[in-house]
This record gives C-alpha cells, sequence and structure tokens, in this order.
C-alpha cells in the first residue's frame, strides 16, 4: 500500500464550540431506564483503535492543560480512533504531589484530578470510549507483598475512584494496574514471571481492584474492568497467568471483564534504542497476536492491546520509514480482524505520533497514524 501523505492540525479556538464542561463536578451519564450495560465484549468491539494520552498524568512530562489535551484527543478522533487510554499515576508523587495519602485515600480536590476528569467527560461527550487505570504505582509494585496494608491502599484506591465515577455510563472503563513487575515477576529479575508468587500475586491484586469496584454497585456493577498480565503486561504472560477461567475474577463468570495486554515485542525493534534491522516481520508480529486472540477466545474474555509502538531516542528518522508504519499497521489491523482492540502509544517523545504545529494545534508525526490506520 502507498504511504498516505494525509496530515492533520486542528485550532485550539474551534475547541469552545465543542465543549463546556465544567472542572467542579464530573458530569453524570448514567444509564437510562430500561437500557443495560453493553457486555465487556460489545464495548472491546466498539472500542476499535484508540490512543494513550502518555506521559501527562502519569508522568507529568507534559502540561496538566485541558485546551492543549482536547486538542490531541480531537485529531485522533478525526482519523477515526474511538476510544483513548488516559495513563494516571495516583499513589506515586507525579510533579511533587500524589492524588491519594498514604493509605491510597484519593483527594478528588487536588487540581490535577480537576483537570483529569474534564477530559474524561470531554471523550464521553463526543462518545469516545475512555479507559482510566492506575499506571506507574511503582512503590506499590516493587514493594507488594500480599498483606493487609498494601491490599487495603488498592482496594481504598478503586472504591475511591469507582465511587466518585460511579454514574458515568459504559464509555468509561476502569483498568486495575498497568504493567505489573517488581514483586509481580519480571524476566530477568529476581523475581521470575512464572514463579508461584508472582502469578499468585498478580491473580490476587486483579481480583482484589474488581471485587472493590464492583462492591459500589450502581453503574459498576456491569462496567467493563480491565485486569493485566505480569511482567510489565507482555501479551504472551497471559497463557500462564490466565490458563483457564478458574484464575479469573469471579471464575469466568463476569460478562464485565476484559483482559489488557501490551506488546513491544521483539524489544531489540520496538525499544527506544531498538533497531529497525531486528524489525520481526509482518507474520512474527501477527502470528503472536492471533495466539493471544485465541486463548482470549477460549476464556471468553475479550481482549485489549493497550500499549504498542516503536520508539527511539536520537534516532527518529528511523520512524520515518515504511517498516515502522508496517509494523503500527500490522498490529492494529490484526488486532481488528481478531475482535481485538488496540490503543497505540503516544508519549510525545521516543514514541511520539503527533508533534506541535503551533499553540495548542498539533498534526501527525511521520504519518503514522493515517497509515495505521487505513484499511486495505
Amino acid at each position: 500500500m502507498n504511504r498516505q501523505k494525509k496530515t492533520g492540525t486542528i485550532v485550539v479556538i474551534l475547541l469552545l464550540l465543542f465543549t463546556s464542561v465544567s472542572c467542579k463536578q464530573p458530569v453524570s451519564y448514567g444509564e437510562t431506564e430500561g437500557e443495560s450495560f453493553p457486555t465487556a465484549n460489545e464495548v472491546v468491539l466498539a472500542m476499535e483503535s484508540g490512543v494513550n494520552l502518555g506521559n501527562v498524568f502519569d508522568l507529568g512530562a507534559h502540561a496538566f492543560d485541558f485546551y492543549e489535551l482536547a486538542s490531541i484527543i480531537v485529531l485522533y478522533e478525526r482519523a477515526g480512533m474511538k476510544h483513548i487510554r488516559i495513563p494516571t499515576t495516583w499513589m506515586d508523587a507525579v510533579n511533587g504531589s500524589s492524588l491519594t495519602d498514604a493509605e491510597g485515600n484519593v483527594d478528588f480536590s487536588h487540581p490535577r484530578i480537576q483537570v483529569l476528569t474534564q477530559v474524561i467527560d470531554f471523550a464521553i461527550e463526543r462518545e469516545l470510549y475512555v479507559v482510566l487505570n492506575a499506571h506507574h504505582e511503582r512503590s506499590f509494585k516493587a514493594n507488594y507483598d500480599g498483606s493487609e496494608t498494601y491490599n487495603n491502599k488498592l482496594r481504598n484506591l478503586w472504591t475511591d475512584i469507582a465511587e466518585h465515577y460511579k454514574e458515568y455510563n459504559h464509555y468509561l472503563i476502569f483498568e486495575i494496574l498497568n504493567e505489573p513487575e517488581g514483586a509481580f515477576g519480571h524476566w530477568g529479575t529476581e523475581v521470575s514471571p512464572i514463579s508461584e508468587q508472582a502469578l499468585r500475586f498478580t491473580r490476587d491484586v486483579m481480583r482484589l481492584g474488581v471485587d472493590a469496584i464492583r462492591s459500589t454497585g450502581g453503574n459498576n456493577e456491569k462496567r467493563t474492568v480491565m485486569i493485566a498480565t505480569n511482567a510489565y503486561g507482555n501479551h504472551n504472560m497471559i497463557f500462564d497467568v490466565y490458563p483457564t477461567v478458574d484464575e479469573l475474577p469471579g471464575g469466568g463468570a463476569d460478562d464485565y471483564l476484559a483482559i489488557q495486554v501490551h506488546s513491544y515485542d521483539p524489544w531489540e525493534f520496538c525499544g527506544e534504542n531498538g533497531e529497525n534491522t531486528a524489525y520481526p516481520g509482518v507474520a512474527f508480529t501477527s502470528s503472536s497476536m492471533r495466539a493471544v486472540a485465541e486463548h482470549g477466545r477460549m476464556l471468553q474474555v475479550p481482549i485489549n492491546y493497550g500499549e504498542f509502538g516503536v520508539g527511539r531516542d536520537g534516532n527518529q528518522s528511523e520512524r520515518d520509514t515504511d517498516l515502522v508504519r508496517e509494523y503500527y499497521r500490522t498490529v492494529v489491523q490484526t488486532a481488528l480482524a481478531e475482535g481485538m482492540s488496540s490503543t497505540v502509544w503516544d508519549d510525545r517523545g521516543w514514541f511520539g505520533l503527533v508533534e506541535q504545529d503551533g499553540t495548542n494545534t498539533f498534526r501527525f508525526k511521520f504519518d503514522i497514524v493515517p497509515y495505521m490506520l487505513a484499511e486495505d
């Protein structure tokens, strides 16, 4: 397929036509009488392709600016994306402050949460699905030991988040814990991801988070909730963490459960210090994804590829190649063909997909997004 020369820009003043969202209180998106929430499978299918608003609420590398973020969302929406993922760090400090106390209780008066809610409201008003997660939480992941001290932190966190956004409709999705590692295991560390402890800890915190959300009742009883694999969420770990329905929260009885996996495979190609010479080819990428999709069908749980991408630190020109664009397109189109959704990683840095073209105006970088969304 010929490379498309499609780019886009959005001027921020146009956003004033689309939103009057207040940062005072979350907008209520309740379920109308007689209407039932779609199952997780229906939600994941409707999500199709989406994007991460990376390195903002999770890291603070970019401004907590509603209009800037809204302009990026509109750019992606007009390109055809149907959802956004908002990586959000709650328990660890971001730019000097955290969103919770030491016990995991959330301070909803924090100005960062005010902007976060504005972004959620803006996206949902445009009928975009929104995945809200607990992202870095490095201290929790490094020190988790299965004790009530740590369990209560996660329980308090998700009880508070779920209560605060309980009236929101099915367009809001919760994701328990991004990329479990540390005590949850990763290759090349002292805790093997396939060890009994690592697998047990991963399953336990996912079950704990789901239970906390469901216990708040209301719309949260049927809200789609995403659980993860360990080893930084690697998609290949789905076979070990959830070999059968028995290892799932609810034992396979929860129709509103989805599994999120990530893939930067192989890291020698996808990582920020990777090289294009390590490109594995279409067959490698698509076959591994199809195996994950087949396992999800066996579990009867839908799959979201919540992160993928190709980064380069100091060698961005390597990303401006058809080879890299082909990798992105393979992930997106394979996910769609297999009934999965995908959420590309955009950090506006190593893995950047948009670049600033004036104040609050953005355009697509290297035409990766238009290329990967284009059908045959």
